[in-house]
């Protein structure tokens, strides 16, 4: 039997996302609207427009990067892009800003 195909776009959990950003082994791209951004900034990803979307198609394919929004369907559809692409390490955060506010930082407000 071969083995099933690894995912195109890896599922990243809350926990493994707050050590690689420690680590400062990620980039972390927010997807999210400027209003939802409003309700629950997050500091540590750079924002998802026209120009930064510029900028960070050009960076080596081999950026690890990881997506964020709410709940992590809209992240998925930008991580499907990136790596279309040719970015070759490409995470989806599961559950998005909402699972963060639950398991990692419960001051950052839901909604």
């Amino acid at each position: 039997d071969l083995p099933a195909a690894p995912p195109k776009v890896h599922a990243l959990d809350v926990q493994t996302l707050k050590r690689l950003l420690g680590e400062g082994a990620i980039t972390l791209i927010d997807v999210r609207s400027a209003e939802e951004r409003a309700i629950a900034p997050f500091a540590a990803a750079e924002v998802l427009d026209a120009a930064s979307h510029d900028r960070l198609i050009k960076l080596d394919k081999g950026t690890p990067l990881a997506f964020l929004c709410h709940h992590g369907n809209s992240s998925r559809r930008a991580a499907e892009h990136f790596r279309e692409h040719g970015f070759r390490v490409v995470h989806n955060v599961e559950g998005g800003i909402d699972a963060w506010s639950r398991e990692v930082d419960p001051a950052l407000p839901r909604y």
